[in-house]
């Protein structure tokens, strides 16, 4: 009776998935085996790894199917995965190494293969911690890295905290075409320790992941390793603005002008925030694109200063930081207004004073006139 019941239970799944054209639930067994050999392969290069895995086992009843994996991975700790949907056998990508990763993959075949659904298999899974040595409160202390006028590079950072002053800071650097990670050769340094380094020239490395590793030793603790990834675009602080200077328009315009900072970053990359200040009020700053803003006045205004400070905009990047403000460019409102007022009256008084001479001329005339009559008639 028992065994009557299963198979009328089995057929009606049947009945139901044939109808319906879905597949059986994941707590049946699968149709195609996960990748083998899943792994997560550390290069050396301070966080870029490689997954890599292989063909699952008996493909034979599918080897005219375009097989592909979906991959799954993460830092530990994240709420987001990354997915990918890949034909290869390997994948690459950057990682924060201060924390773990973990990663899943399984095989698809494409409905195309398995009579109009998509088969998966289960997921293959795989972590991978790096190890560490020393306390976290041994490793640098905030780093700050900045990439001067998209030409120089420059980070510093500060010892651990609490450690012996024999702890000694190492930097080491990897980006995209480098084939292998570097260490600086120019540190800074205070009371003979290393608390900075001036990287060299870096080519072909923007618009990539910059990969830095400080690492530090003791001859008597264990010293944590830190791991930093920024893009090197992200970073930059260019050269304030200069040759500030003044036009007035008319009796209540003023053009502010400025030149583009020097280096070479292009013109179209640049942001700007104007500070203005009008008699004793400092104005709110204005974001502006272009090299050049015109701002109301009164007649009343006495002194007007401005600064100007430039930022690679969003065309460019995804983040910046701000130059240091310009100098600050000062002029006397009073003789503003005087000299836009000169060039409307000397003008008008040139033309008025032609206008009074030329009545004058003519005024003259008649009465010169009326004079030279009596003598015609006189000798007469």
């Amino acid at each position: 009776m028992a065994f009557v019941c299963l198979a009328i239970g089995c057929l009606y799944s049947f009945l139901i998935s044939t109808t319906f054209g879905y597949t059986l639930s994941s707590d049946t067994k699968t149709d195609v085996y996960p990748p083998q050999n899943f792994e997560i392969v550390d290069p050396g290069y301070l966080g870029y790894l490689y997954l890599q895995w292989q063909p699952p086992l008996s493909l034979d009843n599918f080897k005219e199917c375009t097989v592909e994996y979906e991959l799954k991975y993460r830092n530990i700790g994240s709420e987001t995965w990354t997915t990918i949907i890949t034909k290869n056998l390997h994948y690459k990508d950057g990682f924060d190494l201060n924390k773990g990763i973990e990663a899943k993959i399984r095989t698809l075949l494409p409905w195309q293969c398995t009579n109009g659904s998509e088969v998966q298999s289960s997921w293959a899974e795989t972590t991978y911690w790096i190890s560490s040595q020393g306390i976290p409160e041994t490793k640098v202390q905030d780093m700050d890295c900045v990439y001067y006028n998209w030409q120089y590079l420059l980070c510093s950072w500060k010892p651990g905290i609490g450690v012996l002053l024999d702890t000694n800071y190492n930097l080491f650097y990897w980006y995209e075409g480098l084939d292998r990670a570097l260490q600086c050769v120019d540190y800074i340094k205070a009371d003979g320790q290393n608390i900075g380094c001036r990287f060299p020239y870096l080519e072909s490395s923007d618009y990539k992941d910059f990969y830095i590793c400080v690492n530090g030793s003791s001859e008597d603790e264990p010293i944590r390793s830190s791991y930093f990834i920024f893009q090197l675009q992200n970073i930059v602080k260019p050269l304030p603005p200069g040759y500030l200077t003044v036009t007035r328009e008319n009796l209540y315009e003023v053009q502010l002008k400025w030149s583009i900072p020097f280096g070479p970053i292009p013109a179209r990359c640049f942001i700007y925030e104007i500070e203005i200040i009008e008699d004793d009020t400092t104005l709110v700053t204005i974001t502006v694109e272009n090299e050049t803003y015109t701002l109301k006045t009164t007649n009343e205004t006495r002194q007007l200063c401005f600064l100007v400070r430039s930022k690679v905009n969003i065309y460019c990047s995804d983040d910046g930081i701000w130059s240091e403000w310009s100098d600050k460019q000062c002029w006397e409102g009073e003789d503003l207004l005087k000299k836009a007022l000169l060039l409307f009256l000397i003008p008008l008084g040139i033309i008025s004073i032609f206008i009074v001479f030329i009545t004058g001329l003519l005024s003259n005339k008649p009465n010169t006139s009326l004079e030279m009559i009596p003598e015609f008639f006189h000798d007469e």
